[in-house]
């Protein structure tokens, strides 16, 4: 098989299989892009995540068109999605360099423990056997084991923050040069296609070769200073237009597919030429990160492992046997005791009312009887003690003083009270007050234990109300999926809304530079803009739908976008966004 030219820079330096391999799959790919530009879905760059980005991203600038079946050529059908994969392409390699420096930026800001604790026991087994026994060598050589270790996690991270640094600047302003070059032949690209659209084309392909020319002078500063390994042994180079009609209103058929074809193959070279990059500078892996408490886990399992066979019946105990029914009897005991034996204690509280209603009043009526008994007592003693007719409606307290005076008189002289006297009479009125003051008491207390019969059962039930509680707040956070920005809990509106605090400093800071004349570093800054946009878009675009917020929450995005608007403008958006919309207000302010 012939080699190109332009397939000659990426041929490896070293014959072993696997540089090979990865180059003739290189080779096979490029060459399929050439027949299917549009319909390939072009592979994934770093590694094998669990799901690629989703196709929806922040709108290009373009007039709106109601649909892509009202698009009238072909060529401008085409055009259209190679604008959108270079967009989307931009956009996913600076969210994965984003993530990557972060990272390193958050290891930056530790102190030096924190930074040697990463470099020893957070990149693999390998490197702590390494760094153990080159801390160890140092330590009992001249004793500068720690100094040097701190200057060599300073120099690693710092390493690739600056890389990371350099890449995300070069794509920002990548991204931005296509965002505003788009915006600019915006009008004219479904008005009058045969004169914008070579612009565009020739306009596209002369940010390529920029953006190889910031990265080859990248390379070329840094081929000496790395301390990674094979970093820079893959050199980017863009394919360039024919230079045939290149500045021509009229370009054929022919010459429009080469020149989207060019683009993609652009695309496949720029996203293989990141992969390398990023990859030698990404973060550790989660198992790398946490190899540690997965070996401790393993080694757990496996010791727990161990202890359940010997307690099996593969080695002749019944003791796990034993367990799982002791396990089982307690859990039949735990729910009958505190789930089912008092939701039937309340379901028969609240189902007979009724009944115990009418024996309430039952028992009101006999303590009404033998009141009305020791009234009629008290009023006859009363009238026959004193002489004089007491009315009907008499307090039963003055005739009662009325029968202890008698009572306390018959007393000095007990015998002749007993005989002829009024002692036994007044001790039967006061058995009688007795008995109505032991009903009263038992009536209260037969009330007082019905009204906490529901308590006493909702007492017994609350061990498993807890545990249900704490299973339905776990499900609602595992449903909610609040690590992410996309998610409806509290962490997640936090996320949405430090997205729109970095839009905010983005474009402050974009407007800084201009101000100072810095226009490469404020076309970076608007790339940014628009990347943390995407975010945001992406983010807030399923809440808002569910809301009716999204038409005029996509049009503010659309709006914070546009390169021409007035930074007062934007800001003044963005404020409106942030206090007016439900999916970016703060959980404590939700009605």
């Amino acid at each position: 098989m012939e080699v190109s030219p332009e397939n000659e820079s990426l041929l490896p330096s070293s014959n072993s299989a696997k540089k090979l391999l990865s180059f003739y799959s290189n080779y096979i790919y490029n060459r399929l892009r050439t027949f299917f530009p549009i319909s390939i879905i072009s592979a994934n760059i770093y590694g094998s995540p669990k799901r690629r980005r989703r196709k929806t991203c922040l709108p290009l600038p373009l007039p709106p068109v109601p649909d892509r079946s009202s698009v009238t050529t072909n060529e401008a059908y085409r055009v259209y999605g190679a604008l959108e994969d270079i967009i989307e392409h931009a956009l996913l390699n600076l969210h994965i360099i984003q993530k990557n420096l972060s990272f390193w930026l958050s290891r930056a800001e530790g102190s030096n423990a924190r930074k040697a604790y990463f470099m020893i026991c957070e990149r693999g087994p390998y490197p702590f056997v390494n760094g153990t026994v080159q801390l160890i060598r140092d330590s009992l050589a001249d004793g500068s084991g720690m100094q040097n270790l701190y200057c060599s996690a300073s120099s690693h991270i710092s390493e690739r923050i600056s890389v990371l640094n350099s890449l995300r600047f070069f794509l920002a302003t990548f991204l931005a040069e296509v965002y505003m070059e788009v915006e600019r032949v915006g009008e004219d690209l479904f008005k009058d296609l045969e004169k914008s659209l070579p612009s565009l084309l020739v306009a596209i392909n002369d940010l390529f070769l920029k953006l190889e020319a910031s990265i080859g002078h990248f390379h070329a500063n840094r081929q000496s200073g790395s301390t990674v390994d094979g970093t820079y042994s893959l050199p980017l180079m863009f394919a360039k237009l024919p230079e045939v009609n290149q500045e021509g209103s009229q370009w054929t058929d022919c010459e429009i597919k080469d020149a989207i074809n060019l683009i993609y193959q652009n695309l496949n070279r720029l996203d293989s030429y990141l992969s390398v990059i990023v990859s030698k500078h990404r973060k550790p892996r989660k198992v790398t990160l946490y190899w540690m408490h997965y070996s401790c886990g393993i080694l757990g399992i496996s010791a727990g492992s161990l202890w359940l066979l010997r307690h099996s019946k593969l080695m002749g105990s019944s003791d796990i046997d034993n367990w799982i029914h002791e396990a089982k009897d307690s859990t039949i005991t735990f729910w009958n005791d505190h789930v089912e034996q008092p939701l039937l204690s309340i379901r028969d509280e609240l189902f007979e009312t009724f009944r115990k209603r009418q024996k309430s009043v039952m028992q009101r009526e006999e303590v009404q009887l033998t009141a009305d008994s020791l009234h009629r007592m008290l009023l006859a003693f009363s009238q026959q003690t004193i002489g004089k007719r007491f009315p009907e409606n008499a307090s039963d307290q003055e005739m009662l003083e009325i029968v202890m005076a008698r009572h306390e008189k018959e007393l000095m002289h007990p015998i002749q009270g007993l005989v002829g006297g009024e002692l036994a009479r007044s001790l039967l009125i006061q058995v009688q007050k007795l008995k109505l003051d032991i009903e009263e008491a038992m009536l209260e207390l037969d009330q007082i234990l019905r009204a906490n019969e529901i308590n006493f059962a909702i007492l017994a039930a609350l061990p498993a109300f807890f545990v249900s509680l704490i299973l339905v707040m776990l499900v609602r956070a595992w449903l909610k999926k609040d690590t992410r920005a996309e998610g409806r809990g509290r962490v997640a509106r936090i996320q949405r809304r430090l997205l729109l605090v970095e839009i905010e400093r983005a474009i402050m800071q974009f407007q800084n530079c201009k101000d100072q004349g810095l226009e490469n570093d404020a076309q970076c800054m608007y790339g940014l803009v628009l990347y943390f946009l995407d975010s945001l878009y992406c983010a807030v675009e399923r809440h808002a739908k569910s809301t009716g917020e999204w038409i005029c929450l996509r049009q503010d995005i659309i709006d914070l976008a546009k390169p021409g608007l007035q930074t007062e403008h934007k800001l003044r958006i963005s404020s409106r966004m942030e206090r007016g919309y439900d999916c970016l207000l703060p959980s404590s302010r939700r009605q």
